[in-house]
């Protein structure tokens, strides 16, 4: 265990403080049970790091692990809670759980022996905590960290801080805000360069190494935490890898059922089954007409991969800028909204706000008689009435 507390030390000293991510100070911190929940790459671990270095420093009240060490192969987790406590320790901070079996139970016992102990544990994002063994979800907060936002990657990449604003903000005053915004930078340039290689937090240490480090992330969450998060053998990977390269070639991905049934060798449920893995772990976008009451296993409308450097990464030779601007914005606005596909436009939000996404030429013709509609254009600076900048849509959070 001292090993362990070594480690810790080492891991909350290292941290840089410098960028932080939007959801540390959205997080209530005061629970005694805090869980978050992330797509690999999107920074939980560091953003775990700087709160701790933040509040506590090192401390001996405060113990951070990662439940993949190799102190797990001989040791129980609860073991581990019951001597942390006996030596004082009030805050136990831990990572990667998906990693360790029957992590849910062990952390149910922990959170109800010991009462003096606060809890914070990360994991992937295809964990279903409602539906866990033990379901901690009457007992936890759970919070998601999305990827990078267009406003924090211009914060990481330049120290250029900017203000988040909502959407109802948008809409009403986006050209005072694009005033503001442009004042500062270009957003035209920085969302064209997020696109390519900024919605991952690792895009300035893996510079020439970008995509090839998008693809090892691909291959970990599926060969890894996958199946430690679901009941997944090889062979469903091989046929969820041939899932995600078909929907690739071919974004967005209007989805024959049967057909892609047969081209992938898998039954109907199972090709459903697959589909939501991969969208749970933020690797693809399922949308579904606005329809009242439609189940979540009903076939999905159209598909997009999740975020437009997954795009770049597979299919760089393949890349349509109507499907960059859609992807782009539907990821943006899928962290905080219900984005569902209406009648006429390309998205409907919160069942409310209809959107149409073009370029700068995009015509209202489509939705000109639907009320609370929206042309979100490409390529400009400032929008005008009901004509907004795409740009901005990457100014949530």
């Amino acid at each position: 265990m001292e090993k362990l507390f070594v480690k810790s030390t080492r891991k909350i000293e290292n941290v840089t403080t410098r960028f932080k991510r939007f959801l540390i100070d959205k997080i209530n911190w005061d629970r005694r049970l805090v869980g978050i929940k992330g797509a690999r790459g999107t920074g939980k671990t560091t953003m775990l790091l700087q709160y701790i270095s933040e509040k506590y420093g090192p401390s001996d009240e405060v113990l951070y692990v990662s439940l993949d060490d190799i102190y797990f192969s001989e040791n129980k987790l609860v073991d581990l809670a019951d001597n942390f406590v006996k030596m004082g320790g009030k805050f136990l901070f831990l990572d990667e759980v998906h990693k360790y079996p029957n992590w849910s139970r062990e952390i149910k016992n922990i959170y109800d022996d010991y009462p003096g102990l606060k809890i914070v544990f990360t994991g992937s994002s295809i964990l279903e905590i409602d539906k866990s063994e033990s379901d901690l979800s009457r007992r936890s907060v759970i919070y998601e960290l999305p990827v990078l936002s267009v406003r924090e990657y211009i914060a990481l990449k330049h120290s250029i801080e900017t203000k988040a604003h909502s959407l109802s903000d948008i809409l009403m005053n986006h050209k005072e805000i694009a005033i503001q915004i442009n004042k500062k930078i270009k957003p035209i340039k920085e969302l064209n360069d997020y696109n390519r290689r900024g919605t991952y937090p690792f895009f300035l240490e893996a510079g020439n190494e970008y995509s090839n480090h998008i693809e090892r992330i691909i291959n970990l969450i599926l060969e890894t935490d996958l199946p430690a998060s679901t009941s997944i053998d090889f062979n469903s990977i091989i046929k969820l890898k041939q899932l995600l390269y078909v929907i690739s070639e071919s974004v967005p991905f209007q989805p024959n059922i049967s057909k892609l049934s047969i081209k992938t060798g898998v039954t109907r449920d199972t090709l459903i089954r697959y589909l939501s893995y991969l969208e749970k772990a933020h690797l693809i976008s399922l949308l579904r007409s606005n329809t009242k009451g439609i189940s979540k296993m009903a076939k999905p409308d159209k598909i997009y991969l999740n975020n437009n450097n997954l795009m770049f990464a597979l299919q760089p030779g393949l890349v349509n800028p109507g499907t960059v601007r859609e992807t782009f914005f539907q990821n943006q606005l899928s962290v905080a909204h219900k984005v569902d596909l209406p009648a006429k436009g390309d998205f409907i939000v919160d069942d409310k706000y209809v959107f149409e996404v073009g370029g700068k030429n995009k015509t209202q013709k489509q939705i000109i008689d639907i009320p609370n509609s929206y042309v979100v254009s490409d390529d400009l600076e400032y929008g005008f009435q009901n004509r907004i900048p795409l740009w901005l849509f990457g100014f949530l959070y």
